[in-house]
């Protein structure tokens, strides 16, 4: 089960400097306020497969959502993965990556609209379902998972191989910048919580990380454990000692 965090706070009505504290899922929408979304593709952990979210999408803002179900869609979930369970057509657009975690990853897909009407959640115009198999290089084991989602992209709008790409694209920044959060930071299980704390720790983070991205490194994890046991390392890294130092006189 997911469960939302509390992220920030939000005015409680117009007008008011009155503040509340609220979780992820209410302030998704605030976020999106300040950018032009019109006619672009809208992506989101599936956290925010909501019906009020895709409704402000669609309806409010005239963009189209390409949305994951888990189990905090249950109904959803079962629904979609009970059309795919026993399908015997051949995948309409299959992709393979060579990654780079020393694994060969296959992902396939198989779309539909016959469940347009059936969905209880707004704006459905596709169902997808997405086979991800991958290969160890070193060991050769074989693991898999099934991916189950909706977009409000119709069929002309969006091929298959559309929906691959945009999937593959929200998959790509979750694993180069909310994986390294999450995983190197433990950023889910942080104690920081009142005032401007949660937002201004996270901003470190991030610019630690853009700093370690900034010199090309191959993974942003082993840097980060070799500069963490050696302080003089760390301002090397940063050119703050002598040695990077520039005569100016």
């Amino acid at each position: 089960m997911l469960h939302p965090k509390k992220v920030g706070t939000v005015p409680v009505g117009k007008g008011s400097d009155e503040q509340k504290q609220t979780n992820e899922i209410k302030v998704a929408a605030p976020l999106l306020s300040c950018v032009d979304i019109e006619n672009k593709n809208i992506t989101a952990d599936a956290l925010h497969t909501q019906k009020k979210f895709a409704e402000h999408i669609v309806y409010e803002r005239n963009a189209h959502y390409f949305l994951i179900a888990k189990n905090n869609q249950p109904t959803l979930l079962s629904d979609i993965e009970l059309y795919f369970q026993n399908i015997d057509e051949e995948p309409e657009s299959v992709d393979v990556t060579c990654g780079d975690h020393g694994r060969i990853e296959t992902r396939k897909i198989w779309t539909t609209t016959e469940l347009n009407d059936y969905l209880n959640f707004p704006h459905v115009a596709q169902a997808f379902m997405i086979e991800r198999e991958f290969i160890s290089k070193k060991t050769n084991k074989v693991s898999g998972e099934n991916v189950y989602g909706i977009t409000s992209r119709k069929p002309q709008e969006a091929s298959a191989q559309k929906i691959q790409e945009v999937i593959r694209g929200h998959w790509t920044i979750e694993n180069s910048c909310h994986y390294i959060l999450d995983w190197n930071y433990d950023e889910d299980r942080c104690r920081i919580r009142t005032g401007y704390g949660p937002e201004n720790i996270t901003r470190l983070r991030r610019f630690a990380v853009g700093i370690i991205k900034s010199k090309k490194v191959y993974s942003v994890a082993q840097k980060m454990r070799e500069l963490s046991f050696n302080p003089r390392a760390v301002m090397d890294y940063l050119k703050m000692t002598k040695k990077f130092q520039t005569a100016t006189t």
